[in-house]
């Protein structure tokens, strides 16, 4: 094969073939050699002629039309006069040491993102599981250190379970960050107390944290905590699904008082839902429930006036319509409910961030749901560290299938 028709297919720019390539039914081998005219000792940087003795390396090389391509390269050793070193030659796209080229492994992390199970990748590619797993996790790290970016201006906070610890007796967590406005998971941590997330390096070394305008976190006041501690000039904001939550548990709990615990019961779902967004028919029986059932009808108007506070528009409007709820609440007979409004009234301000910003939890809840996707694709992680890389990389991409729980 010519030098051109060489370089175009192998991209090794440096290599000459010093002898015809084999070409066999399922692999073609390449004899290729350096011509350099001198090396560079790599300990004391003096130039070096003087060869000392050859030898040859086997490196395996992308496939090229299904075929497996062998590269025997014959390397130079050098002598340095200047320190008496013994080196080999360097060659651009082998790492020093490898027996794989990096095209070789960088294909073996698309093959690990395409393929269908480990058993695939290995048998196409002829290689060893450790190798398909050290090449992929080192090209996930590559990958990571190019989005080192500062923080965006808007992030999203949320938690799920990691593993359980069989041996404690206690479920592990890792909360993630999400930016919205680049649509990605920036960091995920192992741990969610305040204390181990303002601890964590990697959070630590992200630059721009006083540009961070806006939180969208749900009802926790450990992150609420640790957002005042770490991100000084954000504004907070409660995810309304959380604060409606609250008041649904209510009414479920009162609902149980009077039906029983039966979740086939169709009243359950109708006091759950909107009122606007029933039918006529369904309407009549919830009022004829309510009628049947005054406490349950009492809370079921407070978690209406909720929901309808967030249908108002204005920041101003929307503070007033609280207030005079939170007043409301606390002239109920309902132990629940005046425990439920000092709740509110702790969290007012970040409750009416939502008119200002118009931001939920909703991404952040997406992409939580991915993680849980890929942590049951790979049956579950032990190492955090490539649980965190496929997460970073990985948890938008819609092709990953996810081969490695490790």
């Amino acid at each position: 094969m010519p030098k051109k028709d060489l370089n175009t297919s192998l991209h090794l720019p440096e290599l000459y073939p010093y002898k015809p390539f084999e070409q066999l039914r399922k692999k073609q081998i390449f004899y290729l050699e350096k011509r350099s005219e001198f090396e560079v000792c790599p300990k004391c940087a003096s130039i070096c002629k003087s060869i000392y003795d050859r030898v040859e390396v086997t490196i395996k090389d992308t496939p090229i039309r299904d075929k497996r391509i062998i590269l025997k390269i014959r390397k130079r050793r050098f002598r340095c006069k200047n320190c008496t070193a013994i080196f080999r030659e360097p060659i651009q796209g082998i790492k020093k040491g490898f027996r794989t080229s990096d095209r070789f492994r960088r294909h073996i992390m698309w093959a690990a993102n395409h393929f269908h199970s480990l058993k695939d990748v290995t048998r196409q590619l002829d290689c060893s599981f450790w190798l398909v797993y050290t090449a992929y996790y080192e090209q996930l790290r590559l990958q990571l250190q190019k989005i080192q970016n500062p923080w965006a201006t808007t992030i999203g906070i949320d938690e799920h379970a990691f593993k359980k610890n069989k041996y404690k007796r206690y479920r592990e967590f890792a909360t993630i960050f999400v930016e919205y406005n680049h649509k990605r998971v920036r960091e995920i941590t192992l741990g969610r107390k305040p204390s181990e997330l303002l601890a964590c390096d990697r959070l630590n070394a992200i630059p721009g944290r006083e540009n961070v305008k806006n939180v969208i976190i749900d009802m926790s006041k450990t992150y609420k905590k640790f957002v005042k501690d770490f991100f000084p000039n954000a504004k907070i904001t409660a995810d309304r699904f959380h604060v409606i939550r609250l008041f649904n548990q209510v009414v479920n709990q009162y609902r149980k008082l009077a039906t029983g615990d039966k979740r086939k019961n169709p009243a359950r779902l109708l006091l759950l839902k909107r009122y606007q967004d029933l039918e006529p028919h369904q309407k009549r029986a919830i009022r004829r429930f309510k009628k049947e059932n005054p406490l349950v009808g009492e809370v079921h108007t407070f978690k209406e006036r909720m929901h309808g506070i967030y249908r108002v528009k204005g920041y101003k409007r929307a503070c007033e319509l609280l207030i005079k709820l939170t007043d409301d609440m606390a002239r109920s007979s309902i132990p629940e409910i005046r425990r439920l409004r000092q709740t509110i009234h702790q969290w007012r301000e970040e409750i009416t961030n939502y008119f200002r910003t118009k931001l939920t939890n909703g991404r952040t809840e997406g992409f939580n749901r991915k993680s849980k996707l890929i942590q049951r694709n790979a049956y579950g992680f032990k190492n955090f560290d490539n649980y965190r890389k496929r997460q970073c990389m990985k948890a938008a991409s819609p092709n990953s299938c996810n081969l490695f729980g490790r």
